[in-house]
């Protein structure tokens, strides 16, 4: 095929892709063979589609070309050999064997035997060289990775696996020319040529009295824009971008106003790529613009412009000349000299501390103090950033599970840990949506005194939900979701039934951004493969198909004002975009500098006053001018920023919230900010000295302003985004108002405080007082050493000083309808049918209960890795048989722990003091650490510090780097007042939710250290709690954490002070406890995944209690609990202020 011929079927795989003609797009790519589709092949491969994967490479290759392509075909089918016999079809894997795999026999016997061999085990990875195969997905992975490798090492594939650059829609500019030149020669000009076919050439018709226009130079087309305006596609997108019309124009040329219309879609030619006519251009006909719109077709006997409603043309003029809107979207606009540097929030002036990272932050739209926080663990937070009170704290729990879908229940059981994605304010305050990481959105209504209510549950998406939004379309409100099913989805507000769903992504949709012009409502959104699409309220697809500037992870905002479009993201590689949209032309208007080359993390942005960006990069916030693509300052509000730090402005721009390293939250002001907040706290301090005026005697103060000077009535009554909305209260009016109004903007202030002097430590000493149950087990027999929630929460795994495990898995129920672990229902012993009990092998020279225990889970909890002095043992969940065991003694192993970026890296404490970083896939110890000088007797990872903290028995703690596995800091735990120094004993270590404070457990203290093994706050054993402490954990959120000790009672302490919030004797859950003799207490302790106030304990008498408190009390040391109460974590010092100990 010669060299033209070759590219003309680059033309037309271009060309095919642009129109969405996917399984034609890759029939031709292998019956040319002139290009292998990595990104297709990938697809393909992970969804096991074989036949198809087979059938596809041989358009490049067969099994007998080269050993590439056979090492390539071999993989391929004993991959699906192997799935076959583990979902025990044995059948379809004999067929495997004969038709797929005799073929290699020739070339390798002894393999082809092994391979059939493994028809004989009840479980291939009983074979050795298969015992670390895991799930089906994790295997396909780990093969593609080796078929890349040999696909691009085989010479058959050379220049065959990028596709060639060019402009995009190249096929259509060649047409669109060779249009223009038949029009050229033709003998009868039209200015407004009637092209009906590309069959023949094309010829105008002589005009009705046979004279020859006036001739013209106006081109039939506008000109096609530049490549340059659409970002290159990343490396497995083989196409360009089509060309698509411009999101501002969307509502002009793609209006739904005229319902005679079956396809109001092909509205109007593209701004930008069609000239109207009446400027004195051509039109060239709607067979290319519908071609540009993908799958819409002009109607038989109704031109193109007829289509056009009065409103989207009136709208696309304006558009397309520029005209400024004659509609205000948000009051006042402001001049270019209005503002300065001094009105942007860069003044440090509260810290809040949230206990668990913060994933989503909004002001209320109306009460400029009130910020609703979101978390990784699920829970959402109202603070009142002026007394930095939390008016609620809600933990996540499954509204009705009863309803639940299957999807949502089996993902819940897989893995219990859930996030808060986005968290979002209503247009008036009066609702929020919460969008969680698996499945669900759950709408909440607020009432202004600070209450909290359940409004409606919704199971939205299949995955996570990524993104929520309110809208307005047909003056409806509106909640907007999108999720990992690559839909979006529109609900009904009021009773969350489902309106439209919109479907044309390819990827996973990252974010929504609704929005209006007008009277025509659409909704912009991104997709993780860098697509930005836009929908009107209908059902005939998506109106706009661009790129993102980075193709990965991008968020998009209007201005307060409605008039300005901008958008950031960042590329898998770090890049960080951020850029304003020419909405007329649909290409980039400019491009913000400042980013660091390589952000650590998706980069979050947003926009304020009409006037200023900002974004949170490089540890610091950077704020931009909009009009100004160069930094105009940047601010580190004291320190203690993560790389990528979260943000959200005020609806007025004069406070900022952002994330901190330590799961808090850091406001900054400007000076409006600043006396917004002094005001607040000195109508507090007036009402805390007894005024007769009650808190909340007057309504809201935006409800008793009355009418605001200088906006004018334009300003709609609700917007489409909520952070988008221009306040209704401006700070300068705030500075002119009576004092008397200002009571109003805290609600429940003199409340809270009142809840908070009233508060004291509890002290539950009888069984009525809380819920316990001693799990049921027969064979009491040594001591629990280790215990462990599964990552599940469903089942509880002990390790005995025996060396023998026990698991216990609650049963899925009516009295258990989740079938987590609970105090209220008794679950069962479990042992596999063959009575196999889950052993660790011991040392010869060393008895198990004289020797260090240790165990680790994997994250599926399908393996568990363990040992009692003897080897490591590496154990299947489901059957308890021993997987392979490894690192023999001496030394024997003393702690365990999995490296959090690869299961098949685990680090393992000895008992010599070193540590081994050891391969389990390739059985072999990569590194050994020193730097102890007794047996290790903790280890725990953090991600985001990428290091290990080990600790000793010679109560040092080391940081170690998980780079190069270097030592970084080493420290010695101080004695407390009155213990002799240096310490001795077992020392634990558990990084808090943030992955940045360290809690440190020994006998003699409970203490928190920073990253820089700075002692932050510290606890010794004290009055009612005087014994020694066997054991310490975290809570699952962050914000407790649990403490037994050596007399059998517990401690239950505020996580960011170490404040004692309870405790419980023993006598309240330990039966005929005495004190006579050797008391039992517990020696170690377990905090469940999902349920913050839930623990178990293991005694020294082999017995296990799981402990809650009652469904009276709820939580640990307080009164009942209240859904608009403050809540308990909040940690508020006795007279009412915050508490003013360093920052978590």
């Amino acid at each position: 095929m010669s060299s033209l011929s070759r590219e003309l079927v680059f033309l037309i795989l271009q060309f095919l892709d642009e129109e969405k003609f996917k399984e034609t797009v890759h029939k031709l790519e292998q019956e040319s063979g002139f290009f292998f589709n990595m990104k297709h092949f990938e697809d393909q491969v992970q969804a096991g589609e074989w036949d198809e994967v087979e059938r596809y490479l041989c358009g490049f290759t067969k099994v007998e070309d080269n050993r590439y392509s056979m090492k390539i075909f071999f993989e391929i089918r004993k991959q699906k050999y192997l799935e076959a016999l583990d979902r025990q079809d044995r059948a379809k894997a004999v067929e495997i064997l004969v038709k797929d795999l005799k073929v290699f026999a020739s070339f390798n016997e002894e393999l082809f035997k092994e391979i059939t061999q493994l028809l004989t085990l009840d479980n291939f990875r009983q074979n050795e060289q298969l015992s670390k195969y895991g799930d089906t997905k994790s295997a396909r992975n780990i093969m593609l990775i080796e078929l890349k490798k040999l696909i691009e090492a085989n010479p058959l594939f050379r220049d065959k696996l990028a596709f060639p650059a060019f402009k995009s829609s190249r096929l259509r500019t060649l047409i669109n020319q060779s249009l223009n030149w038949q029009h050229q020669l033709c003998k009868n000009p039209r200015p407004n040529p009637d092209i009906k076919t590309l069959f023949m050439d094309h010829s105008c018709t002589p005009t009705a009295n046979g004279s020859r226009p006036p001739p013209t130079n106006s081109p039939l087309v506008g000109p096609i824009p530049k490549a340059g305006a659409f970002p290159p596609i990343g490396a497995h997108g083989p196409f360009q971008p089509v060309v698509s019309p411009s999101p501002g124009a969307i509502a002009g040329w793609m209006s739904s106003t005229n319902p005679s219309l079956p396809h109001p879609a092909v509205a109007a030619a593209p701004p930008g790529l069609v000239q109207p006519s009446s400027a004195g251009v051509s039109p060239l006909c709607l067979l290319y613009t519908a071609a540009f719109l993908k799958h819409p077709r002009t109607p038989t006997g109704v031109t193109g412009m007829d289509y056009q409603s009065a409103d989207s043309e009136h709208l696309m003029k304006r558009i397309r000349t520029g005209q400024a809107d004659e509609v205000s979207f948000s009051g006042v606009m402001h001049n270019s000299n209005v503002y300065s540097q001094d009105d942007l929030p860069k003044a440090v002036v509260r810290t809040l501390s949230q206990g668990s990272n913060v994933m989503s932050m909004d002001f209320h739209p109306q009460q400029q103090t009130i910020l609703l926080v979101g978390t990784n663990v699920g829970d959402i937070s109202l603070w009142e950033v002026g007394s930095r009170d939390r008016l609620v704290h809600k933990p996540f729990k499954v509204w009705d599970m009863q309803t639940a879908s299957t999807p949502l229940q089996t993902a819940l059981v897989n893995d219990a840990a859930i996030s808060v994605n986005r968290c979002v304010w209503g247009p008036d305050g009066l609702m929020l949506g919460v969008a969680f990481s698996k499945h669900i959105v759950q709408i909440y209504t607020y009432n202004p005194t600070g209450e909290l209510r359940q409004h409606f549950e919704i199971d939205a998406h299949v995955g996570g939900v990524n993104d929520i939004a309110f809208a307005h379309p047909n003056k409806q409100l509106c909640i907007v979701t999108c999720g990992d099913d690559k839909v979006i989805k529109v609900w009904d507000a009021v009773g969350g039934r489902r309106q439209y769903t919109f479907e044309g992504h390819e990827a996973p949709v990252y974010s929504v951004c609704p929005h209006y012009k007008e009277n025509i409502q659409f909704i912009f959104s991104t997709a993780v493969d860098g697509k930005i699409k836009a929908w009107l309220y209908d059902c005939l697809g998506s109106r706009v198909d661009y790129d993102a500037p980075g193709l990965w992870c991008t968020m998009m905002s209007y201005s307060a004002d409605g008039t300005r479009l901008f958008s950031c993201g960042t590329s898998k590689e770090g890049e960080s975009h951020l850029v304003e949209w020419n909405e007329s032309e649909g290409a980039i208007k400019r491009t913000y500098s400042g980013f660091r080359k390589r952000s650590l993390d998706v980069v979050q942005f947003d926009t304020t006053r009409n006037r200023f960006l900002a974004a949170g990069d490089e540890f610091q916030i950077k704020f931009w001018d909009m009009d100004n693509t160069n930094v105009l300052t940047a601010v580190d509000a004291d320190g203690g920023l993560p790389a990528s730090p979260r943000l959200r402005f005020n609806k007025e721009g004069s406070l900022l919230a952002v994330t901190t390293n330590d799961s808090g939250i850091k406001i900054l002001a400007n000076n409006d900010g600043l006396r917004l907040l002094r005001m607040l706290e000195g109508r507090a301090m007036e009402k805390n000295r007894g005024t007769s005026e009650p808190i909340n005697s007057k309504p809201l103060i935006v409800n008793a302003l009355g009418p605001i000077v200088n906006v004018p009535n334009a300003v709609p009554p609700a917007l489409e985004r909520p952070d988008r909305i221009q306040p209704a209260v401006s700070i300068s009016n705030l500075g002119t108002m009576e004092n008397s109004r200002l009571v109003d903007v805290k609600p429940r202030i003199s409340e809270d405080i009142d809840k908070i002097k009233s508060w004291k430590i509890s002290d539950i000493a009888d069984p009525s007082q809380m819920k316990a149950l001693r799990l049921p087990d027969s064979t009491t027999a040594g001591k629990i050493v280790r215990l462990m929630y599964t990552n599940n929460g469903l089942a509880l795994l002990a390790l005995a000083s025996n060396a023998v495990h026990k698991l216990w898995k609650w049963q899925r129920n009516e009295r258990n309808q989740s079938g987590k672990a609970t105090a209220y229902v008794t679950p069962q012993l479990w042992q596999p049918p063959n009575g196999t009990l889950m052993t660790n092998d011991v040392s010869d020279n060393k008895p198990a209960e004289e020797s260090t225990a240790c165990i680790a889970l994997s994250k599926n909890d399908s393996y568990v890795m363990s040992a009692s002095g003897g080897k490591v043992s590496l154990f299947n969940m489901m059957t308890f048989k021993v997987m392979t065991t490894f690192v023999s003694p001496p030394p024997a192993a003393t702690f365990l722990a999995f490296h959090p970026q690869d299961n098949n890296i685990i680090a393992i404490g000895m008992e010599d003091s070193t540590i081994l970083i050891y391969n389990v896939r390739v059985d072999e110890v990569k590194t050994k650490l020193k730097g102890h000088q007794n047996r290790i007797t903790g280890l725990a990872f953090s991600q985001s510090l990428n290091v290990l903290v080990s600790s000793g028995a010679d109560t040092q703690l080391c940081v170690w780097s998980i780079d190069g596995w270097e030592k970084k800091k080493t420290r010695f735990i101080q004695a407390p007042a009155g213990r002799q120094s240096p310490l001795v004993g077992e020392t634990k270590v558990q990084f808090h939710n943030d992955h940045t404070h360290l809690l440190v457990a020994h006998e003699s203290q409970i203490a928190v250290y920073d990253c820089k093994l700075d002692c932050l706050r510290s606890w010794s054993p004290k009055d009612a709690l005087a014994a020694p402490i066997s054991s310490a954990i975290y809570s699952c959120d962050g914000l407790l954490v649990y403490a037994t000790f050596c007399d059998g009672a517990v401690g239950v302490f505020d996580a960011d002070t170490l404040r004692l919030r309870c405790r419980v004797a023993p006598t309240a859950y330990i039966p005929s406890f005495s004190l006579s003799g050797n008391p039992t207490y517990p020696l170690v302790i377990a905090a469940h995944p999902s349920e913050p106030n839930q623990i178990a304990v293991g005694m020294t008498d082999g017995s296990v209690h799981v402990v809650e408190p009652s469904d009276v009390e709820l939580k640990w040391g307080g009164a009942p609990s209240q859904d608009n109460g403050p809540s308990n974590s909040s940690n508020p010092s006795p007279s009412g202020q915050a508490s003013e100990l360093p920052s978590r």
